[in-house]
């Protein structure tokens, strides 16, 4: 469960804390993985023994299934390093970016399991050290396909995902999400605004048809080169003018 019931008491906090000092995000989850050196097996656990279709090395997301207590420790680890938010591990918890291991069926499951894990830590780190409060966003990533940019050099009209079926995908995600418990929703690195966008019309359309009070929303973008653009060529100022209206935190 989140850590305020009310949404409304997460913001007033956040709000707050954020005027008074600088509060800490975690660091990388992929990078923090990859030393732990995990092999096909690891990744595949007791219920993906028998999995034939593909390989699962690499499905980083897939851990919070397979080795739910490592993933929950790098939780730990970040909280007790002093991180105030921490992210899921759904960066590629989306049915766009499952199918590519044939676990699109897998999405909502993995959004549901890795925000439990991260409230957990939160939980459990809180409890050691009451005197602030940890919260778990819960990652949204680009995915696999971009709505901006053509992957064929011969057809630059050509797209391999349509906005409905990326908004679709979303908004399973940020189901899940919201039914593990998550404090926020963070979608992140973010290099196409185009899939930005249908993330946060999918975060909208989820609230709008369930009723559920909203939760703080970060938004973060990335720049490809010294250029100080994003992968469909916008600037930073460009990148916030076309996002804000989704009132990020």
């Amino acid at each position: 469960m989140p850590h305020f019931k009310d949404p409304a008491d997460t913001f007033a906090y956040l709000n707050k804390t954020a005027r008074e000092r600088i509060m800490m995000l975690d660091g990388g989850m992929g990078t923090r993985i990859q030393a732990e050196k995990f092999v096909e097996e690891d990744y595949r656990g007791d219920r993906f023994k028998e999995f034939t279709k593909k390989e699962l090395k690499g499905n980083n997301d897939l851990l919070s299934i397979t080795k739910p207590a490592i993933i929950q420790q790098i939780h730990e680890e970040y909280l007790d390093a002093g991180s105030d938010i921490i992210e899921t591990n759904t960066f590629n918890s989306n049915s766009v970016s499952q199918a590519e291991y044939a676990l699109e069926h897998m999405a909502y499951e993995l959004n549901v399991e890795s925000a439990k894990l991260a409230r957990a830590a939160c939980e459990r780190v809180t409890a050691k050290d009451p005197t602030r409060i940890r919260f778990a966003a819960g990652a949204i990533g680009p995915t696999s396909r971009t709505l901006s940019v053509s992957p064929s050099v011969e057809d630059c009209s050509y797209r391999n995902i349509t906005w409905d079926d990326l908004v679709d995908s979303y908004e399973e995600a940020v189901k899940g999400l919201v039914d593990g418990g998550v404090d926020a929703l963070f979608v992140e690195t973010i290099f196409d605004t185009q899939n930005s966008k249908a993330a946060l019309f999918a975060i909208d359309r989820y609230f709008t048809k369930t009723g559920l009070p909203r939760l703080p929303l970060f938004i973060s973008g990335t720049l490809v080169d010294q250029s100080g653009r994003t992968l469909s060529g916008q600037t930073v100022e460009a990148f916030f003018v076309s996002v804000r209206h989704a009132n990020p935190f």
